[in-house]
């Protein structure tokens, strides 16, 4: 898909330049592997102002590091409160939680729960599955651990951006087949989920933020030596959807992933799984995090919460 500054939202316009700088940006191995550390060197360990922060390192289940954990929560609220894992994007090759403390403080704020977010493997250093095993250990450590953070432990909600929306579908997914943990709802956000990538919005996708060109490469390092590709490394690989939990998400018209979301909800809706989804016209990739006051960012988070809100007391009783 040929994306042209004209197909852009007016409001996400002034952007298209330094939007398309980066997406040729993100076309190189060592410039994710500067950003990667660029992000651990400035905001690792930042915490969000009116939220209790703490820091955990929790064990690997599968063989790796410790992993570090960022617990938020409310400074005050009647608990048990629910749990969500909120699992940061990057395009699984960059990124730490800290880079989306606005999103964690939105969530707080609009219904009190208490957020655990990983610092996850990324893929220019531990290709799949390092990744997703330290976000499905994460679910069992909160399931595990749930009271004693102040939580409930009856269900969870699983939610991310990008390629975190990926790793959130993926995690669902597995804890409903294995039935590991009770997945109230999920919310992966206009999620990196086919490595096929062979929709209309993807091939040829030159939008601003991300293209074609970073999503191959992406997908590549994150999928490294991997013969099989199961539905746990690629959510859109996904052939039964019957157990999955309601879900919201959103997507841009001409973003690449804008198919495979709309395909992804599709499948969830034949399964008679409650969905919120809407497709936000002329917005990029990420558009919501790149200009967070333009008016359609504005409308996207609106729709979010509204649904977040809604969800939480209709699945948390």
């Amino acid at each position: 898909m040929k994306v042209t500054r004209d197909m852009v939202d007016k409001d996400l316009r002034g952007r298209y330049a330094a939007g398309r700088i980066i997406a040729g940006s993100f076309h190189t191995r060592w410039f994710s592997l500067l950003v990667l550390r660029f992000s651990r060197a400035v905001l690792r360990g930042k915490n969000i102002r009116g939220l209790v922060c703490r820091e955990r390192h929790i064990p690997s289940r599968n063989g790796g590091a410790p992993i570090r954990v960022r617990v938020y929560r409310p400074t005050a609220a009647v608990g048990p409160l629910p749990v969500m894992l909120y699992l940061h994007g990057g395009g699984y090759v960059h990124g730490v939680p800290e880079q989306f403390g606005s999103s964690i403080k939105d969530f707080i704020e609009t219904e009190p729960c208490i957020i655990v977010a990983p610092d996850y493997r990324k893929a220019v250093e531990s290709p799949y599955p390092a990744a997703f095993n330290d976000c499905y250990d994460t679910l069992l450590w909160i399931r595990d651990n749930a009271a004693s953070i102040g939580g409930r432990t009856d269900r969870f909600i699983v939610s991310g951006h990008s390629a975190g929306g990926g790793l959130a579908a993926a995690v669902s997914l597995k804890a409903t087949d294995t039935d590991d943990a009770k997945i109230a709802f999920q919310m992966p956000l206009y999620p990196m989920i086919d490595d096929r990538q062979n929709s209309a919005s993807a091939v040829g996708n030159d939008a601003p933020v991300w293209d074609e060109e970073a999503n191959r490469l992406a997908w590549s390092r994150y999928l490294d030596g991997v013969m099989n590709v199961t539905p746990y490394a690629a959510a859109a690989r996904c052939t039964d959807y019957t157990k999955l939990p309601p879900t919201i998400t959103y997507v841009g018209s001409i973003e690449p992933f804008r198919d495979e979301t709309k395909i992804y909800v599709e499948s969830l809706r034949r399964a008679n799984v409650p969905v919120e989804f809407e497709v936000f016209d002329g917005a990029f990739h990420g558009f919501d995090v790149m200009v967070p006051d333009a008016p359609i960012s504005k409308r996207a988070n609106q729709f979010l919460m509204e649904n977040f809100q809604k969800f939480v007391q209709r699945y948390f009783p």
